[in-house]
């Protein structure tokens, strides 16, 4: 008997995602639809609760996009688990798709074919018997190396965060020499040479310098384009570090990197999609 195989949708549109399960039920009748997701951060959530084998993830959803879903994703999947296969499903026509198809398995385009479906099942059953007698993080180290190659062209010098194509290229951007962060009635004006690391926390982001940390309401996406990407890398999806403050990357027996900074005793995790940056030369 056949291994049954379970699946995730992530789509905001609840007719379209009904959709697809009512043709995902038709076409591929063993196959379990165990969540559906109404926006990216939902996805998350339930896929790592559930840790179904395959993700149906629409590319454009309200709080992550299908990229940051299929990023944080690989960040915290266990390290033992079988990563899932990823199918995106998009509404962008070929030219488009051909950016984001690299880190999937497979995509289809919206309005979703019975036709196309077909063909996506069959490539994704073929997919699943060749895992089987694979390690489990064969497929985790694939998505890892695809997404490095969908991050802007900057992340070879260490930032990146993975976006839907953009109309004003991001080195466009006027860079940022002072941070203007408010304190009480004050505002404090912070050279972005001293910033020892962001850290993301929901609205805000908390700018970490030797002698004090300081909140600016604003978002990493914001904040990423106004950086210098040969000083600033990001290392994590919601922390971005000066490499110039770094003195040490420690590699612990499981791979996983932590920087020490100059100066301060804070400690930076490095998450898996950003590891690479700190091999050895």
């Amino acid at each position: 008997m056949s291994q049954q195989r379970r699946a995730l949708i992530a789509e905001d549109e609840p007719i379209l995602a009904l959709t697809l399960q009512r043709m995902l039920n038709k076409l591929w009748p063993e196959l379990e639809i165990c969540q559906l997701a109404e926006n990216g951060v939902q996805a998350v959530q339930l896929a790592l609760e559930a840790q179904p084998d395959i993700l149906f993830l629409d590319i454009k959803m309200p709080g992550k996009t299908g990229l940051e879903v299929a990023q944080e994703l690989a960040e915290e999947w266990p390290e033992q688990q079988a990563f899932p296969l990823i199918v995106y499903v998009t509404a962008y026509d070929e030219y488009a798709v051909q950016a984001f198809e690299h880190s999937a398995s497979d995509y289809v385009l919206k309005p979703v074919s019975e036709e196309r479906l077909q063909k996506t099942i069959q490539r994704l059953q073929t997919r699943l018997q060749s895992k089987a007698a694979d390690n489990a993080g064969d497929e985790l180290e694939r998505v890892l190396g695809q997404l490095r190659n969908l991050l802007p062209a900057q992340h070879s010098a260490g930032l990146a965060t993975p976006a839907l194509p953009a109309t004003t290229p991001a080195s466009n951007a006027e860079k940022l020499h002072v941070i203007r962060a408010a304190v009480g009635n004050n505002v404090r004006m912070i050279p972005i040479e001293d910033v020892l690391y962001f850290e993301a926390t929901d609205k805000y982001i908390n700018v970490v310098t030797r002698e004090h940390s300081s909140l600016i309401r604003s978002s990493l996406r914001e904040l990423l384009p106004q950086l210098d990407s040969s000083l600033f890398w990001q290392i994590h999806r919601s922390t971005v570090v000066n490499i110039r403050q770094v003195s040490l990357a420690q590699r612990d027996e499981s791979g996983k990197v932590t920087l020490k900074l100059r100066d301060s005793d804070d400690k930076l995790s490095v998450s898996r999609v950003y590891a690479h940056l700190f091999r050895q030369m």
